[in-house]
């Protein structure tokens, strides 16, 4: 009996000592790994398992630790396609068809997560979606109330797949279409992570750690606590808007990929709270960065014009101040202004492939150092002379130019959007031409004007771009406080 029983230790022994290795869900036939950057690839095995990892010509070892978490680091390696990634431990896994390319995760709300089904021209997109070049991979929709490290534990994650016309149908447009440029211009594979969530706002995203870190911020992370203790009584999964849900859930089991950046279409769920969003949006974004351990590129799109309850609100004037803020706050932070396609009565404008060209363009520009224009002109300054207000700007390109037509661009028409304020808290609506490198601005009503806004209500209206067909972000010369700003005590 004790023989028989000292057998079956040792055999069971070598069970745990033999546990098949297997790579994180993230890594799977046709995937992308970011190319011209040493590449983390991990998974679980038998603690204390040896464990290489090689493609082509480069190889990694790595140890797995008394938990059997390991990690081994590709070296860097440049651009292309048919690779084969092998994992051998006690076992062997392969993949196959791995690219190496530009990796971005595409993350937001429901105008991330609109699919080229449901964009305008779906049939003309995927006409020509099939190509080898670009990858797609999906974060299915999930809550968590802590971040998820079990890799076992991610059934959300869907396989990586060659892009196709069934393959984009249900997938991010936007993301597509910005994926689908940047193929054309780096003649690179192109790999995209869609992880969205329509209607959730930017807390969700962002970890417990972050928003506890920040005063203003704090109270997320008591709404996270609450509903935590919901959690453990009752067992239901907590929901979508609760704060580090979808962090937990969606990004954190991301890490710690290796992928060039992010592009990022929320801010609609935020727009209540736009003072906040001053301090909640380059939070996330930094909150990021952390957990990836790369300050990496982030671009954003600017909130399209909507009705929004009321189209001369400013609710989302001021939101988008907020986003341009966050550019302004953080470096390495981009925005895509996209005035010229909203839908006054739908929050979701069809015309996908615009934004992601646009966002396409900034990285093109800013990450890739290509010679194009990535932006529309962006305020720099104003001087006040008399009856005028003469505005200076950035990023004029080409020159700046007054759109009379979707293709005419010129510095003649009259500029539509302006308005001024004299100091007496009124905007009135303004004349505005264009003089050089610069925008003139007056208004009969207003004999000294203090003050120009442009673009600063729901749904703008407005004609400023540069002669690269870019538009101008809406702005303000003024400090007035939020609406959203929390109100001061007496």
């Amino acid at each position: 009996m004790r023989l028989l029983g000292s057998i079956m230790s040792i055999c069971l022994l070598v069970g745990i000592c033999t546990a098949d290795v297997t790579p994180h869900p993230l890594f799977a036939d046709n995937m992308v790994l970011q190319c011209d950057m040493e590449c983390p690839v991990w998974g679980k095995a038998a603690p204390g398992e040896e464990v290489t990892v090689s493609l082509d010509t480069g190889s990694a070892k790595a140890t797995a630790d008394s938990s059997g978490k390991w990690l081994a680091k590709l070296p860097k390696h440049g651009g292309g396609i048919g690779f084969k990634l092998t994992v051998q431990g006690n076992n062997k896994v392969e993949f196959k068809n791995v690219a190496y390319g530009e990796v971005w995760i595409c993350s937001g709300q429901s105008n991330m997560e609109w699919t080229v089904n449901q964009a305008y021209d779906a049939d003309k997109a995927k006409a020509t979606a099939k190509n080898p070049m670009i990858r797609l991979m999906t974060v299915k929709k999930r809550t968590a109330v802590k971040p998820i490290d079990d890799q076992t534990d991610l059934g959300h994650f869907v396989p990586w797949a060659e892009c196709s016309a069934e393959t984009a149908a249900g997938f991010s447009a936007v993301a597509y279409h910005f994926g689908s440029s940047l193929q054309k211009a780096l003649n690179k594979p192109i790999g995209l992570i869609q992880t969205s969530w329509g209607g959730t706002p930017a807390q969700a995203w962002t970890s417990l750690e972050a928003l506890n870190a920040i005063p203003e911020l704090k109270y997320y992370g008591e709404s996270h606590t609450k509903a935590a203790a919901q959690f453990e009584q009752d067992k239901k999964n907590v929901g979508q808007n609760t704060p580090s849900a979808l962090y937990n859930a969606m990004i954190h089991p991301l890490l710690p990929v290796a992928m060039r950046g992010a592009i990022w279409y929320q801010g609609e769920a935020n727009s209540g709270k736009a003072f906040e969003y001053r301090t909640l949006f380059p939070a996330m974004i930094s909150d990021w960065r952390s957990k990836f351990g790369q300050e990496f590129p982030f671009y954003a799109v600017q909130l399209a014009p909507w009705i929004a309850g009321d189209p001369n609100g400013v609710a989302y004037a001021e939101l988008r101040d907020a986003q341009l803020h966050t550019t302004q706050k953080l470096k390495n932070v981009g925005l895509a202004v996209i005035t010229d396609v909203g839908d006054l009565f739908d929050i979701h404008p069809r015309e996908k492939a615009v934004v992601g060209a646009r966002l396409a363009k900034a990285a093109l520009a800013n990450t890739y150092g290509q010679k194009t224009v990535g932006s529309g002109p962006t305020f720099k300054g104003v001087k006040f002379d008399g009856d005028k207000a003469i505005l200076s700007f950035e990023n004029i390109g080409a020159g700046l130019a007054a759109r009379t037509g979707p293709r005419d661009f010129g510095n003649v028409a009259p500029l539509a959007g302006f308005t001024v304020s004299g100091g007496d808290g009124y905007f009135y609506p303004a004349k505005a031409k264009i003089d050089g490198e610069t925008v003139v601005v007056s208004c009969e009503k207003v004999a000294k004007p203090t003050a120009v806004r442009f673009g600063w209500c729901n749904y703008p209206v407005v004609n400023l771009f540069n002669k690269d067909g870019l538009p101008a972000s809406p702005f303000r010369t003024d400090d007035t406080p939020y609406t959203t700003a929390p109100k001061k005590k007496d």
